[in-house]
Parts: C-alpha cells; sequence; structure tokens
C-alpha cells in the first residue's frame, strides 16, 4: 500500500481545506484515507451502504465488477474452479498460496478428523421444532460450538485460531445435514472419515442406517464446484458483519454464527431459495407457456414481480461464477437425465430470452450463479429450505479466513460507524399530566 498522491477536501461555510493521503492497492481503485477527517474539520462523510467505502484492507479476495472478474489470492475463479478441489481452496484462502501435495495431505487429514460434533450436540438439535427453517437451526448451533470447544478461544493466539478455522470448516458440513435429517425426522448420519470433503457430506444428507450409500462422482464433483465458486466473494454483508462482530473480539463461532445469520436475508444467501420459488410459481401458472406472460410482468415498471436469479450487485458484465456453475448444470441435467424434466426445461427457457431479449442484455441482467447452482442442488436432490444452508457451509471458510485476518491487523480497531441525525435536538420531559 502506497501513498504517492494527496486529495484535498475543500468545504464552501469556511472550514478550513484538509488534506489526505491516497491509497493505492495491488490491483482496483485507489482509496482516500480519511480517518483524520473529523479530527481536522468536525464533519464526517455520509455512504449508506458502505458503496464507496473501504473498511478495511484485506489481501484475500478482489473481485472487478465491470470486468466479471473473481480472484482468490491473486487466482481466477475459472482456473481454480476447474484445477482444484474445496478443501484446496480451503488451504488457498486460509493460508494464501496453493498447498503442495504434502500439505494438502496434512490439511485434509486435519479437516477430515474434525468432522465430529460433541455427541451433546445431538440433544441440542431436539429444542428445535422439526418444522424451524434449518437456518434458524443453524445460527443457534453454530454459536453453540463456543459452549462445546472452548479450549481455543483466544483469539490473540494464532494456533487457536487455526484450531478454530479446521473445526468450523470440518463440522459445518456435519451440522448442516443434522439440520436437514432433523427436519425429516430421520436419524443423523455420523461422517466417514474414507470419504472426501463432498462426498462425506452427500451421504450424510442422504444416507440413512438401513443401506451403504454410493456417491455419485459427477454429482459430488458438481457439489465441490458449489462450494468453491461461493468460498469466499470480498467484503459483502455478511463478511462484513463478521468482521464487524470479531472487531468487539467475540470469539470465532459467535462471529460466524453472526455471518450465518445475515446470510439467510433473501438480497443476500437467500436469492438462490427465492429463484427457484419464482421458477416454481410460473411452473403452477402453466410453465413453459406462461413464461411471455411473466417476463412481461417483470418489464412492466407498474409490476411487482421481479426477475430473480439474474444480474448483480457487483457484477455489471457477466458473472465468471455463473459461467463454471452453468457448464455444471448440463452436466448434471444429463448425469440425471433430467433435460427434459418440465421445471429444468423452464429454466432453461427462461434463460434464453434472458440472454437474447434486448430489454435484459442491455440492462445487463444476466443470469447469475444462483440461478444455476438453485436448479444443481434441487437435480442433487437437495430441498429448496437448504440453499441457503449450503451456502453457508461454502461461505464459512471465507468468514473464518477474513476474520483471522482482521485479528492479526496490527491497525485492527473496534468497528464504530456514525450516523447523519435527523430526529429531534434536546428537550425536556413534561410531567404526565401536562402532555
Amino acid at each position: 500500500m502506497t501513498t504517492p498522491h494527496k486529495a484535498t477536501m475543500s468545504f464552501s461555510d469556511g472550514t478550513p481545506s484538509v488534506d489526505f493521503p491516497i491509497y493505492k492497492g495491488t490491483v482496483g481503485p485507489d482509496v482516500v484515507d480519511i480517518r483524520k477527517l473529523y479530527g481536522a474539520s468536525g464533519k464526517f462523510t455520509f455512504d449508506p451502504g458502505f458503496l464507496s467505502t473501504a473498511a478495511c484492507e484485506s489481501k484475500i479476495t478482489y473481485i472487478d465488477g465491470d470486468k466479471g472478474e473473481l480472484l482468490y489470492r491473486g487466482y481466477p475463479i475459472e482456473q481454480i474452479a476447474v484445477n482444484c478441489d474445496y478443501l484446496e481452496t480451503c488451504y488457498l484462502l486460509l493460508n494464501g498460496d496453493m498447498p503442495n501435495p504434502a500439505q494438502k495431505k496434512d490439511f485434509e487429514n486435519r479437516v477430515i478428523h474434525h468432522t465430529m460434533v460433541h455427541e451433546q450436540m445431538t440433544r441440542f438439535f431436539q429444542g428445535f421444532r422439526r418444522d424451524a427453517h434449518p437456518m434458524a437451526v443453524l445460527v443457534g448451533c453454530v454459536g453453540a460450538l463456543s459452549a462445546f470447544y472452548h479450549d481455543s478461544l483466544d483469539i490473540q493466539n494464532p494456533e487457536h485460531r487455526f484450531v478454530s478455522a479446521i473445526r468450523l470448516v470440518a463440522k459445518m458440513p456435519t451440522l448442516v445435514a443434522m439440520a436437514y435429517k432433523y427436519s425429516t425426522g430421520q436419524p443423523f448420519m455420523y461422517p466417514r472419515n474414507d470419504l472426501s470433503y463432498s462426498a462425506n457430506f452427500m451421504r450424510m444428507m442422504f444416507g440413512t442406517p438401513c443401506e451403504d450409500y454410493k456417491p455419485n462422482d459427477v454429482l459430488v464433483r458438481a457439489l465441490d464446484r458449489i462450494l468453491i465458486l461461493h468460498a469466499d466473494h470480498e467484503q459483502n454483508a455478511s463478511t462484513s458483519t463478521v468482521r464487524l462482530a470479531g472487531s468487539s473480539g467475540a470469539n470465532p463461532f459467535a462471529c460466524i454464527a453472526a455471518g450465518i445469520a445475515t446470510l439467510w436475508g433473501p438480497a443476500h444467501g437467500g436469492a438462490n431459495e427465492a429463484c427457484l420459488q419464482m421458477l416454481d410459481g410460473i411452473q403452477a401458472q402453466g410453465g413453459v407457456a406462461k413464461i411471455g406472460e411473466f417476463v412481461a410482468q417483470v418489464k412492466d415498471k407498474n409490476s411487482t414481480v421481479k426477475l430473480m436469479g439474474f444480474g448483480h450487485r457487483v457484477y455489471k458484465n457477466y458473472d465468471p461464477r455463473a459461467k463454471l456453475m452453468r457448464e455444471t448444470c448440463y452436466e448434471v441435467l444429463g448425469e440425471l437425465g433430467l433435460e427434459n424434466d418440465p421445471s429444468f426445461a423452464l429454466a432453461m427457457a427462461l434463460e434464453k430470452i434472458a440472454l437474447e431479449d434486448d430489454y435484459f442484455v442491455s440492462r445487463k441482467l444476466y443470469p447469475n450463479v444462483d440461478f444455476y447452482s438453485g436448479i444443481v442442488q434441487k437435480a442433487l436432490g437437495i430441498p429448496t429450505s437448504m440453499f441457503t444452508c449450503i451456502f453457508a457451509m461454502a461461505r464459512t471458510v471465507g468468514w473464518i479466513a477474513q476474520w483471522n485476518e482482521m485479528i492479526s491487523d496490527p491497525d485492527q480497531k473496534i468497528g464504530r460507524p456514525r450516523q447523519l441525525f435527523t430526529g429531534a435536538t434536546a428537550r425536556d420531559v413534561k410531567p404526565i399530566g401536562n402532555r
């Protein structure tokens, strides 16, 4: 981070002008350091949603929305998704570089041998209603992990932070699968150390004690790609929440639970669930024959109908993750013989219109990763209510990597946003009889 230039802020109210250093990162926009603004001028900046504010310095993930570029530690997501598995991606995000064969084997062994959860956690689930949303269950269970694994909660100890990271990455699939099994009334499936990360999760999700579950390699690879593509995404709402919670010194399990709660919102992690609900709604109204009518409603400014799974707040070009997920989508549909399934035929017909219709093309409303990942997950047999849980499982490593980076930063301070106050000024409380 260098400061070759400065910015000067001048004021029309007589306040003396203030100089601020301009920092240049390795890539991306320059940033103006305004930390001394209030002390020098008595004024704050106003930036709702932090759309023009860099809240931290990070070396983990970079997005160029105009180019449609996503880099994990400098590596393009297109190369990672093709050449790596999820645990390699986890190692990369946590450690800063790709593992060599020995490092990969060691990391995999550490994760695989931490997948079980404390047996008392099984009773913890019984406190929830069976029809509770799995995300509600997941928020509670992940936060509760600090009550079971409090031997490594010294956040100033790098070894403790590493152990917590391994535990979170390893145990999240187990908790997600348990949340699903609890909702169905089926018995929990214990993890198997001889299976890969994604294969183990699918067995815990879909296996039963009645018979041996044999994972399909094509489907396992599809799930692994979903996890890779969702592993981190710069300073989004949930990641920012994890950092903000962590800035108070909260333990990592509490911070990740805060991230899960944020991810649950339909504008964030719930987008793929909302996309499938949209497709189901069109299907219920008549399917492919009703697409024209649906699209007309989307274009109508007076309509409340929204097109879910298209466009992205950051990517002003094609979402690079969507291209990869599209390939996976067709591979899965082909493997399962679902190319002609009415629901999937509807999705593909909507995709075709969005890619060819000038209304969508001109507005760059291309299909995003949520559109395809929802279709893939449905094909895998994952219920819609579990989609965001899968997202949380994937994003856990990104959250913990971001949290660890923040805790390791010597300049880290507790988050304390300021405000533009527009409420009542100071006034006296009158006795109740005089009001």
